[in-house]
């Protein structure tokens, strides 16, 4: 495997976005279709890039993937506290599943969060239909904490995302 995980460049974000978009519509993780609201946050890579850190994974120069690691504090944070990391919007291309992509990124973000002075803790939400994630968090020692589970749409009830967890 000749995966290189970087930080996204600006000629990048465009193919990022719609990757990331892509990936959502799908798995069917958006249930509104093109006209959902969180489809624009999913391509607007340049606003996640302005407010975290937005990482991708390569072969050839060729994007495969890519994830929003948001540092203790930061400003698109859902769920950290001051003393926690947050990862989001991870998202691999169809054709690039199964080769450790998503897993490469994960460790990326765990390996940011060790490197952050004063982080104990990196977290995520994710959605009850994506199980292959599910897999690659708790592979690399995630463990859930439904205390955390949350909703980002209350009004809709089937909206409700899973919170993970690693101590670092």
């Amino acid at each position: 495997m000749d995966i290189t995980i970087r930080q996204a460049m600006p000629d990048e974000y465009e193919t990022l976005g719609e990757i990331t978009a892509q990936a959502y519509l799908g798995d069917g993780l958006l249930d509104f279709g093109e006209s959902d609201w969180y489809l624009g946050e999913l391509r607007d890579v340049a606003k996640r890039a302005a407010a975290a850190d937005v990482l991708i994974a390569v072969e050839h120069d060729r994007v495969l993937g890519g994830v929003t690691f948001v540092p203790s504090g930061g400003p698109m944070a859902d769920i950290s506290g001051p003393d926690e990391a947050e990862i989001r919007m991870l998202a691999v291309a169809p054709e690039a599943r199964g080769r450790g992509v998503g897993e490469a990124l994960v460790h990326a973000c765990v390996d940011r969060a060790r490197a952050t002075p004063g982080c104990v803790r990196i977290v995520l939400s994710t959605q009850r239909a994506m199980h292959s994630a599910h897999r690659i968090y708790e592979r690399l020692g995630f463990t859930r904490t439904p205390e955390r589970d949350w909703n980002p749409i209350p009004h809709l009830d089937d909206i409700s995302l899973l919170a993970y967890e690693l101590e670092l």
